[in-house]
């Protein structure tokens, strides 16, 4: 399958469509990436699949499937030498927790979808590991009780913390710093309690200034009567750092020896995100599971195209070998292109392992290419005209088809010469069915149809259209190819039944009759109004062309219409009033019609003005002196007036 058949046939619309029902990112991408099979068991096995989900999914449509985002970037950070943090651990909790719940999910589901609950068996429960995270991260950080050093750690920063506290409340209730406070309140600066002391007094209090006001009037100093608290109290902290590393390290190595069935999990829980999503779209689309196989058989039963969904008018198609090529006839926007896109894109929709709206009878075959020519794909950058750039994907097609093809053709021959067109359309046609193809192409020529009767293999097929209406029905009919829904159409608005007669005549090159049912009178007289004859048509005017011719003279300077150009008059006229005038050195013969003097000859020259020097070349004029003079079998003169 090639790039162009899943742009032209929209399939990254149905994946766009998919993704928007799976839950995680990882989901979303492996949508992204389905591609069809040609493998028949592969594809049986992936619809049986979407058929248990939506089994699934009308018992519980809400499946346990989340806790999976940043679990590869959690899994990339293993084995690196660093340890995992406690939120990167409790992410991992709770994907271990929702791998349990998915367990216990599909539990109960195993008679109803075998293949689909067997999954769930691969996912190994990790009691020890979960155990382990859940004792030692609480609340994003580890716990106290992770180990008896922690504990012990945090109780001697906890009564570190309230005596420096208290030994700084002290300090700003004294006499001795009353004066200097800004204000009476104790406050912290990158972990250390400093007070606020006006500007103008840093003097006067012994201690680091750790931070400044914005205004800049308040110094917050660390005094140093507290300062050896302080240096406990980082001292402490530095030993609760050392202590919670080697319980994440611990987890970590947990981790770490879990990592090949975590891993699998992960792939399993991804796997069943993209599956019931699926199974979610095919609830959507009222979609079945559909028959394939490898014989060549395509059987639609009321399918609709996916994307237009319940505006969809229900298409049905029958194809086998023997009757491989169907050609589609029928007016304008009457549906031909939707159904044979219809046909592409389910087909494809079927080889993704997808279900599809048709009915369960439905069978479609397995092809190795699917190959499509639908749209003008003209290229402005390429200079390559419509006709030329569709023949190019033509070409493209004639080399990549085998007997395991699918072609779709929209208009083929379109775009040139309509006989031309006619013979090139009905030639690649034979070309592709010579090679084994099973083609769908819709075309407006009625030779092709009529190839299509003739010949073994092909079927015409046509689009239902409402004369009563005078619009489409968008339904196609197999076996008959389109009636001349132009004359019939033509016919109803008001042509006149003897002109319909002729265009018939000339299309088909038969005679056939066509009657108009218009009872009223006044209707009818204007009826026949359109094919009245004026019987003076071929009355022959008698004129004069003498009389009418405007005669000018050799040398005449005229003016010539309509490119407003000017000439000299070289000779005439003719019967038919044609002069021969020399413009920008070449003669031309221009009608008396198109001529207007604008400067006589005589005003211009004198009377035995030689006029040689003017129409004759160079050469020409020393050839003729020559045989002025003497006779001269040798020279010849080319007199070109034209």
């Amino acid at each position: 399958m090639n790039s162009h058949t899943f742009k032209v046939l929209e399939v990254q619309k149905i994946k766009d469509r998919i993704a928007e029902f799976a839950l995680t990112s990882e989901g979303k991408e492996k949508i992204n990436n389905l591609s069809p099979s040609t493998n028949l068991k592969q594809i049986e096995a992936w619809l049986d699949e979407v058929s248990e989900g939506v089994e699934i999914l009308k018992m519980s449509s809400s499946v346990p499937v989340h806790g999976l985002g940043g679990m590869e970037q959690i899994l990339s950070k293993l084995n690196k030498g660093t340890a995992l943090r406690p939120d990167q651990l409790t992410k991992l909790y709770d994907f271990l927790d929702c791998c349990g719940k998915m367990r216990r999910f599909m539990k109960d589901k195993e008679y109803l979808a075998p293949r689909v609950t067997s999954y769930v068996e691969v996912i190994e429960e990790l009691p020890d590991l979960a155990g382990e995270i859940n004792r030692c991260i609480r609340n994003g950080r580890v716990d106290d009780y992770a180990t008896k050093e922690i504990l012990k750690i945090r109780k001697q920063i906890a009564i570190q913390e309230e005596r420096l506290k208290e030994k700084t409340l002290q300090l700003i209730r004294s006499n001795k710093y009353k004066t200097y406070l800004q204000e009476n309140v104790v406050s912290q600066r990158d972990g250390r309690y400093v007070i606020p002391i006006k500007k103008e007094y840093r003097n006067k209090i012994k201690g680091a200034v750790l931070d400044t006001s914005a205004s800049g009037s308040t110094l917050f100093i660390e005094p140093e009567e507290i300062a050896v608290f302080q240096e406990q109290l980082t001292w402490l902290h530095a030993d609760e750092e050392v202590e919670i590393q080697k319980v994440l390290s611990y987890l970590t190595g947990l981790v770490e020896e879990k990592e090949p069935q975590i891993r699998l999990a992960i792939e399993t829980m991804v796997h069943y995100d993209f599956l019931f999503a699926k199974a979610k779209y095919s609830r959507s689309i009222n979609g079945v599971k559909v028959g394939v196989n490898d014989e060549q058989e395509i059987k639609l039963i009321q399918a609709k195209h996916p994307l237009i969904g319940d505006l969809a008018v229900p298409l049905s198609v029958r194809m086998k070998e023997g009757q491989n090529a169907l050609v589609i006839t029928g007016p304008n926007t009457g549906g031909k292109t939707v159904s044979i896109k219809t046909v592409g894109l389910l087909t494809l929709m079927v080889q993704c392992g997808l279900h599809i709206p048709a009915s369960e009878e439905s069978n479609l075959s397995v092809f190795q290419r699917i190959l499509v020519d639908i749209g003008d794909g003209q290229s402005i950058t390429e200079n390559l005209s419509t006709f030329s750039s569709r023949i190019v994907n033509i070409i493209e097609i004639l080399k990549d088809t085998n007997d395991q093809s699918l072609i779709l053709l929209d208009e083929l021959g379109s775009g040139t010469d309509p006989g031309e067109g006619m013979g090139l359309a009905t030639a690649i046609l034979e070309q592709l069915f010579e090679k084994g193809a099973m083609i769908l192409a819709t075309t407006h020529y009625s030779e092709i149809k009529e190839f299509a009767e003739e010949h073994p293999g092909f079927m015409n097929g046509s689009m239902e259209f409402d004369l009563e209406t005078l619009s489409p029905t968008y339904r196609l009919n197999i076996g008959r190819g389109g009636e001349s829904q132009a004359f019939a159409i033509a016919l109803k608005l008001g042509i006149h039944p003897k002109i319909i007669e002729r265009a018939h005549q000339v299309t088909y090159k038969e005679v056939k009759t066509y009657a108009h049912k218009e009872t009223d009178s006044w209707k009818q007289k204007e009826l026949e109004k359109q094919v009245i004859v004026n019987k003076y048509k071929y009355r022959k005017k008698v004129v004069n062309p003498e009389a009418k011719i405007v005669i000018y003279s050799q040398g005449d300077n005229v003016k010539i219409s309509p490119t407003d150009e000017f000439g000299i008059v070289y000779s005439g006229p003719d019967p038919q009033g044609n002069y021969i005038v020399q413009v920008k050195g070449e003669k031309v013969a221009i009608n008396h019609k198109r001529i207007k003097l604008y400067i006589a000859a005589s005003e211009l020259y004198p009377d035995d003005y030689d006029f040689d020097i003017i129409f004759q070349t160079k050469d020409n004029r020393k050839k003729s002196k020559i045989l002025s003079k003497r006779h001269d079998d040798e020279i010849t003169i080319d007199h070109t007036d034209i």
